[in-house]
C-alpha cells in the first residue's frame, strides 16, 4: 500500500496545534467530523466547506478529499501506535449503494456493488474537476484514527480508486436470529492473492459499504502522530496543552509559565484544594503549551478529576484565586 503526504512540515505543526486547541474547547466531548475537518483546514490554510455526508468533503484546488474517522476504543495503556501495522474496519465508506435483489449470485452483486461505487467515485472526481479545470482531480481517502481521551491521533491519506471486481471474490454470509436481533445478511468481499476480507456490504439496517484499511506502520513518513495532551517531553518534563484564554489567566496570575514556576503552583494548590470539577469556557485562539514537571503532573492527575489537559488548567486557575 502506498500512502501520500498530507501535510507540509509546517502544516503538520500546525494541524497539532489546531487540534490541541479544538480537543481543548471540547472538554471531552466525542470526536465528530466537522471537528477535524476545521482543524485540517485552518492548518492547511483552506476555505472549511464543512464536513459533509453527502458529498466530498474537501474540494478545493483539485485535491478532493473524502475522510473518515474511526474511533478505537480498549487501548488502556497502550499507545493509539498500536494499531499501526494492521487492518481495521470502518462502520460505513458510503451508503449510496442499492442492491435490489440479495438472492442472486454473490459475484454478481459484488459486481454490481463496486460498479455502484465507481460511479461514485467517478461523479466526485468529475466535481472536483469543475471546480478546478486546470488541474488533474487529486483523489484522496483520509483516515483519522482517534481514542476516548483525546490525547492521541493518527492520520493519513491515500489514493482514491475504484475497487476492480478482477482482484476479489465474494461470497454470502447470514447472521441467525438471536433473542430480539433480526436474522441479517452480509457480502463478504476478499482480496483474491491475500485472503483478506476487504469490504463488507450490510443489506439490513441500510445498504453500506463497510471498507477494511491497512494503518502505516510508524516508520511511515506518511504517517501523521499526534499528541495533544500531556505529552511527554523527556524523563523529567510533560507538556499540558491550555486554551490561549487559560494561559494568559494563568500568566497573569503566575506571573510566568515556565515550567518550575507552573510545577511549583500545582503542587502547592494540591496540598491546600479540595476536589474541583469548574468547566471552562471555550476559546477559539491558538492552544498554548506549558511544561511542567512530571512529578507535577502526576500529583495533578491523582488528585482531580478532569476530562482534559484544559480542564486541569482551570482547575489549577481555581485553586490559585
Amino acid at each position: 500500500m502506498s500512502y501520500l503526504q498530507a501535510f507540509t512540515d509546517p502544516e503538520k505543526e500546525l494541524a497539532k496545534r489546531w487540534l490541541a486547541t479544538q480537543v481543548a474547547s471540547m472538554m471531552g466531548r466525542k470526536l465528530e467530523e466537522g471537528d477535524w475537518s476545521r482543524v485540517y483546514c485552518l492548518a492547511k490554510n483552506i476555505p472549511d466547506g464543512g464536513w459533509s455526508n453527502l458529498h466530498i468533503d474537501i474540494n478545493y484546488e483539485g485535491l478532493g478529499l473524502e475522510m473518515k474517522l474511526l474511533r478505537v476504543a480498549g487501548l488502556r495503556d497502550k499507545t493509539i501506535k498500536s494499531v499501526c501495522g494492521t487492518t481495521l474496519m470502518h462502520p460505513a465508506a458510503t451508503r449510496s449503494i442499492r442492491i435490489d435483489d440479495t438472492s442472486r449470485n454473490a459475484t454478481d452483486v459484488m459486481r454490481d456493488v463496486f460498479k455502484q461505487y465507481a460511479e461514485l467515485i467517478h461523479e466526485r472526481t468529475s466535481r472536483v474537476k469543475e471546480a478546478t479545470p486546470n488541474k488533474s482531480p487529486d483523489m484522496r481517502m483520509g483516515w483519522l484514527i482517534w481514542e476516548d481521551s483525546l490525547t492521541e491521533f493518527l492520520y493519513f491519506e491515500e489514493q482514491m480508486l475504484p475497487p476492480n471486481p478482477e482482484q476479489f471474490t465474494a461470497e454470502w454470509n447470514v447472521t441467525p436470529a438471536k433473542g430480539v436481533r433480526k436474522a441479517s445478511k452480509s457480502l463478504w468481499i476478499y482480496d483474491k492473492n491475500t485472503g483478506q476480507k476487504r469490504y463488507s456490504v450490510t443489506t439490513s439496517a441500510g445498504i453500506k459499504i463497510q471498507p477494511y484499511f491497512d494503518v502505516p506502520l510508524p516508520s511511515d513518513k506518511n504517517l501523521c502522530y499526534f499528541r495533544v495532551q500531556s505529552e511527554p517531553v523527556d524523563a523529567a518534563t510533560v507538556r499540558l496543552w491550555v486554551s490561549a484564554a487559560t494561559a494568559r489567566a494563568l500568566r497573569n496570575k503566575l506571573g510566568s509559565l515556565d515550567s518550575a514556576t507552573v510545577s511549583t503552583a500545582i503542587l502547592k494548590s494540591i496540598e491546600h484544594a479540595g476536589k474541583m470539577t469548574q468547566v471552562p469556557e471555550e476559546d477559539a485562539v491558538l492552544a498554548v503549551a506549558i511544561d511542567i514537571s512530571k512529578e507535577a503532573h502526576v500529583q495533578l492527575l491523582a488528585a482531580w478529576e478532569a476530562v482534559s489537559d484544559e480542564h486541569r488548567g482551570q482547575l489549577l486557575l481555581k485553586a490559585l484565586a
